[in-house]
């Protein structure tokens, strides 16, 4: 009887066991994030492809982002960059969902250490494209920051460059002039701490508007990148966000 009694408790714990084991969950393995970029490059990602709605990053195969990354949002959303390490290195950018009608984007894109990439994603979900960026990452000596402007509007047929235009400097000059689609401007210097408003025309011209934007106070010496965005001939925005 007490034989019997053993098994049975013995029976009694493997079942415990088999019914935690069945509930727990498989974690992804998430790369971690590292702050020390001597041996690395410093990267982020924003997302300009029309109608992406849950994109996850890759880099030798190993995901690097653990939440999806959808239109007009960066990677990473809470720092300015992740770490990549330098040399030749496979990227993909994809919808893991099985019914997407997202076509992955892989490319190779060699790294070098200690410096700094942003990798822009654009056109729209069936035809991805991907432009790959050095950050010229100069900081003031004084209180300015420094901004960019990429254009990454998406149409069908090609469309005039870009100019465009500071509220708080006026009409007299544009601060970026005849941006081509597809185009990443050098940064320039740009005053802080202060809001603005930019304005986008067709090259040469100041009306009609195409689009414009608010741009809250930026931070002193830090570099930030504003895109031009989004479908010609629908909803357009501009995205500034930080790249240093």
């Amino acid at each position: 009887m007490k034989f019997v009694k053993n098994i049975n408790f013995i029976l009694w714990v493997l079942a415990i066991a088999a019914f935690y084991m069945s509930c727990t969950k498989e974690t992804p393995h998430i790369a971690p994030r590292v702050t020390d970029f001597s041996n690395s490059a410093a990267v982020q990602v924003f997302n300009a492809t029309v109608k992406a709605t849950r994109n996850y990053i890759y880099v030798d195969g190993t995901p690097v982002s653990g939440i999806a990354l959808a239109y007009g949002g960066i990677f990473p959303g809470t720092a300015y960059s992740f770490a990549v390490n330098a040399g030749s290195r496979s990227f993909t950018i994809k919808d893991t969902l099985p019914t997407t009608t997202q076509v992955p984007l892989t490319f190779t894109q060699t790294m070098d250490a200690g410096k700094s990439y942003t990798i822009f994603t654009y056109d729209t979900i069936t035809s991805t494209k991907q432009a790959t960026v050095t950050n010229n990452i100069v900081i003031p000596t004084d209180t300015s920051s420094r901004l960019r402007f990429a254009n990454f509007i998406y149409n069908t047929t090609p469309v005039a460059n870009v100019d465009v235009y500071s509220f708080k400097k006026g009409t007299g000059a544009p601060l970026f002039a005849n941006v081509a689609t597809n185009q990443v401007t050098d940064f320039i210097p740009y005053a802080s701490l202060q809001t603005d408003t930019l304005y986008v025309y067709a090259t040469g011209t100041t009306s009609p508007l195409i689009v414009k934007q608010v741009v809250s106070s930026l931070v002193p010496t830090r570099s930030y990148t504003s895109v031009y965005n989004g479908s010609y001939r629908g909803t357009k925005a501009i995205t500034t966000f930080a790249t240093y």
